[in-house]
C-alpha cells in the first residue's frame, strides 16, 4: 500500500484498472459525467472510439468481447445515455457476451433531487446484467473494475454495469471546492447543518483515497463438466449409429481455444451443424460440416449432442430431436442445458473444453469408418440442396437475384473476411449461401434477433481483428439503424464494406403478413439511395441495379476498402421466394 499521487483523480483510477486488464479500446458517446474516464484512458494509450449512438458503443464492445475472449468496454453518460443502451445490453446478456458498461451518474449528494439526467438507474439496468455496482467512494472505483472483469467472464458470461457518479471522477481539490461553494457561508442553523452534512459527505467520499493498491487482475477459471458426464457421453456416442452434433456460439466463449475445438471436432468424426458464432469453426469446406436440412437430420439421429445450444425456438423447443434419441447437452448454464427438454446427459461446463476432453478420451479414429454411411447420407442431401440453390441463383430478373449476389460475394470476399450479419430475409439468405472462412469470422446478434447490431459489430470486429476485411451484410430495414455510423467509420479510419440488400421493404415480415392477412401495412420501404447517404458522411457509395454490375461493384468495394475508405454498396434486389414460410414464433 502506498500514497496516491496528488494529481490522481477518480477517472484515472478507472483508466488504470482498465489498462491493467488489457483493454485496448473504449467505445463511447461523450458526456460530462464520464469525461475524466475518457481523458485518463486516452492518456494511458487506450483508444477512445466515439460513435453516434450509445447502443452502437455497446454493440461494438459486444463484438470485441466475442472475438477477443476478453470483456469489451463501453462508457456512456448518465440518464438517457444509459437508457439508450438497454437493447444492446439485453442483446449481450442473451448472447452471453462479457461486456462491461461504465455509466455516469449525477453527483452523489444531488441524486434524487432533480439534478441533470438524474434517474434511479438500478431498476432500469439491473435485470439486464450479471452485476450492478453503484460506486459511492473514490477508493472503490478500481476494485469495482477488477470485480466487473471477474464477474463478466465467470460461469455463464454476461454484461456488468458500473455506475460512477461524476463527483467521484474529478480531482479531490475541485470537488471539495464545489461542495464548499454549494454549502455557502451563511450563519443560520439550516446553513450550518447543510455545511456539516456536505462536509461529512465529502469526507466519506474521499476516505481512504490517498491509499493506493494496484489493480488486482483475477484469474477466471473456466467451468469444466464432470468426469461422470464425460464418460457417459463417450459411451453414448460409441454405441450411436447416427450421432450428430450442433455447435453454437457459447462453445467459443474461450475464443483462444477455437483452433483446438476445431481439431477436436475433426478427431471425433461426428457430423456437425454450426450456428451463430460457431459458423466458420471448421473453415469453408469440411467433410463433417453439414449446412442444410438440419431438422431432418436431427429427427434421424439416434444421439444428438448440443454444444452451447439451448432447445429454444431455433430447435422448435426441443421437438427437432426425436424422443427416443439420446440427448447430450454441453453447456455452461444448467438452465439452458435443460430448457424445454431434459437431456439424458447434462455436461455442465464449458462446451469447447468438453469437446476437447471427449476427443482426447476417445480412441484414435474410433468413428473413422463406422459412420461413413451416415456422413455420406447427410452429404448427399447437402449436395442436392446446393443444386437447388444454384438453380434458384440462375433465375433471371430485372434487378439483382439475392442468391446469385451471395454466390458472387462468396467468390470475391477475401480469405480474411469477417462477415457481420444484420437483417432479416437478406441475412438469412446469406446464412445459406455464404461460407465463413475461419473460426470467429461470423457475427450475428444471437438469440434476441436484434436489428441494428451491424455498425457496432463491424466497428468492434475491425479493432479486434486489425487487417481483416470486414463486411456488413445489411438488410435495407436494418441498415436504417446504423447508417449514421458511417460518420464514425470515416472519422476513425475504419474501412468496412456494407452490402445493403435493397428490396424496398421489411421482406421477412411482409412475406408471411401479406399471405396471412392480405395487408402489407408498415412493411413497405423506398428504394432509398443509401449509398448517397454514406457518401455524405465522407465514405464511398456504390449503386448496383443489375447482375451484370455485381462483379465489378464488389471488386471496386474491396479496392476502396484496401485504400482505407469505408464503402456502402447499395444493391437493388428482385423479390424472391427463397425463404417462403420463414415466420418464427
Amino acid at each position: 500500500m502506498s500514497l496516491t499521487p496528488p494529481s490522481r483523480h477518480g477517472g484515472d483510477r478507472v483508466a488504470e484498472a482498465l489498462q491493467a486488464h488489457g483493454v485496448r479500446s473504449i467505445f463511447t458517446l461523450c458526456g460530462g459525467h464520464i469525461s475524466p474516464i475518457l481523458s485518463a484512458s486516452k492518456a494511458r494509450g487506450i483508444r477512445i472510439v466515439d460513435v453516434r449512438d450509445e447502443a452502437t458503443a455497446v454493440f461494438a464492445a459486444d463484438a470485441s468481447a466475442r472475438l477477443l475472449g476478453l470483456p469489451g468496454v463501453a462508457a456512456v453518460t448518465a440518464g438517457p445515455g444509459i437508457s439508450n443502451t438497454i437493447t444492446a445490453l439485453k442483446n449481450a446478456q442473451l448472447a452471453q457476451s462479457p461486456v462491461i458498461l461504465i455509466g455516469g451518474a449525477a453527483p452523489t449528494a444531488l441524486q434524487g433531487r432533480g439534478a441533470l439526467q438524474d434517474i434511479d438507474q438500478r431498476p432500469l439496468v439491473a435485470t439486464h446484467v450479471k452485476l450492478f455496482r453503484k460506486i459511492l467512494r473514490v477508493r472503490d472505483l478500481g476494485p469495482a473494475v477488477d470485480e466487473a472483469f471477474a464477474v463478466a467472464q465467470g460461469g455463464v458470461p454476461g454484461p456488468v454495469f458500473i455506475e460512477c457518479p461524476v463527483d467521484l471522477l474529478y480531482d479531490e481539490v475541485s470537488i471539495r471546492q464545489w461542495y464548499a461553494d454549494a454549502a455557502g457561508k451563511g450563519t443560520s442553523v439550516p446553513d450550518r447543518l447543510l455545511r456539516f452534512y456536505l462536509n461529512r459527505h465529502v469526507k466519506k467520499m474521499f476516505d481512504g483515497s490517498q491509499e493506493y493498491a494496484p489493480s488486482q487482475v483475477r484469474a477466471v477459471a473456466a467451468p469444466r463438466a464432470s468426469d461422470a458426464s464425460l464418460q457417459a457421453a463417450l459411451a453414448a456416442l460409441a454405441k450411436a449409429e447416427r450421432p450428430l452434433m450442433v455447435i453454437g456460439s457459447q462453445t467459443l466463449v474461450l475464443s483462444q481455444e477455437a483452433a483446438r475445438v476445431a481439431e477436436a471436432v475433426t478427431r471425433l468424426g461426428i457430423p456437425v451443424y454450426l450456428s451463430g458464432m460457431a459458423r466458420g469453426l471448421l473453415g469453408r469446406e469440411h467433410p463433417l460440416q453439414m449446412r442444410h436440412q438440419r431438422r431432418t437430420a436431427l429427427r434421424e439421429s439416434d444421439c444428438v449432442m448440443l454444444c452451447g445450444v439451448p432447445c429454444d425456438f431455433r430447435l422448435d423447443y426441443g421437438k427437432h430431436v426425436r424422443r427416443n434419441a439420446t440427448l447430450i447437452a454441453a453447456n455452461r448454464s444448467a438452465k439452458d442445458a435443460r430448457l424445454n427438454r431434459k437431456p439424458d446427459i447434462a455436461a455442465i461446463g464449458d462446451a469447447g473444453l468438453f469437446l476437447q476432453a471427449l476427443a482426447q478420451a476417445q480412441p484414435a479414429a474410433a468413428n473413422a469408418s463406422r459412420l461413413d454411411g451416415w456422413v455420406a447420407q447427410l452429404r448427399k442431401r447437402d449436395a442436392e440442396r446446393e443444386v437447388e440453390i444454384e438453380a434458384q441463383a440462375q433465375a433471371p430478373g430485372e434487378l439483382v437475384n439475392p442468391i446469385a449476389l451471395f454466390r458472387a460475394l462468396e467468390k470475391e470476399a477475401g480469405e480474411n473476411a469477417v462477415l457481420v450479419a444484420d437483417g432479416g430475409d437478406f441475412v438469412a439468405t446469406a446464412s445459406y449461401v455464404m461460407h465463413p472462412r475461419a473460426p470467429l469470422t461470423w457475427l450475428d446478434p444471437g438469440a434476441f434477433g436484434t436489428l441494428g447490431v451491424g455498425s457496432g459489430f463491424a466497428l468492434g470486429a475491425a479493432l479486434a481483428k486489425p487487417g481483416s476485411e470486414v463486411w456488413i451484410i445489411f438488410g435495407d430495414g436494418a441498415c436504417g439503424y446504423g447508417l449514421v455510423e458511417f460518420d464514425s467509420f470515416v472519422r476513425h479510419g475504419i474501412p468496412v464494406i456494407a452490402l445493403v440488400g435493397n428490396d424496398a421493404g421489411w421482406t421477412q415480415i411482409a412475406r408471411e403478413q401479406v399471405k396471412m392477412l392480405k395487408d402489407d401495412v408498415a412493411t413497405v420501404l423506398a428504394r432509398t439511395n443509401y449509398h448517397e447517404v454514406a457518401a455524405g458522411f465522407g465514405a464511398e457509395g456504390i449503386l448496383i441495379k443489375t447482375m451484370a454490375e455485381v462483379p465489378a461493384g464488389l471488386a471496386r468495394a474491396r479496392e476502396l476498402a484496401r485504400s482505407g475508405k469505408p464503402v456502402l454498396v447499395n444493391v437493388w434486389l428482385d423479390k424472391t421466394e427463397f425463404r417462403e414460410g420463414s415466420l418464427s414464433m
